[in-house]
């Protein structure tokens, strides 16, 4: 399963959605996790939530980029962001804290193993659907 991680100083979840300056990706199993890559914006919003006024995009260009993800970790999101990344079919998750990634990581890793709580399954459930669950079996 793809995950990313909302992050500054690429070891924490520390950062809000739309002020994110890096995701990192991670494919994570039951029993390994590899890293994938990490992806950069130059154009972000401030901590305090407030969006420029340049006409840009900036969350429908993190929204592209987390593509194929099925978890998302941030410290915020705010609410039409949440939407949109829901619209994604991408579970958004707000830590109460600053978190490290590798133990954010191996939280997911023994869900994995054991029973995973309803929206660990349904986030699954649409990974492994891939691009075809939006495909119209009728013709």
């Amino acid at each position: 399963m793809r995950v990313a991680f909302a992050t500054h100083d690429r070891t924490t979840v520390d950062a809000h959605f739309a002020s994110a300056k890096t995701f990192l990706f991670y494919d994570i199993g039951p029993e390994t996790h590899s890293f994938v890559e990490a992806m950069q914006f130059d154009l972000v919003s401030g901590e305090d939530g407030v969006h420029g006024d340049d006409g840009e995009d900036r969350l429908g260009a993190k929204i592209a980029a987390l593509t194929g993800t099925a978890l998302l970790f941030v410290r915020a999101i705010g609410g039409p962001a949440a939407a949109r990344v829901v619209g994604a079919k991408i579970h958004p998750i707000k830590l109460p804290e600053d978190e490290p990634i590798a133990a954010v990581i191996e939280r997911i890793r023994l869900m994995l193993k054991t029973n995973p709580p309803p929206w660990l399954r349904r986030a699954l459930k649409d990974a492994e659907a891939g691009p075809e669950r939006f495909i119209d079996d009728e013709d």
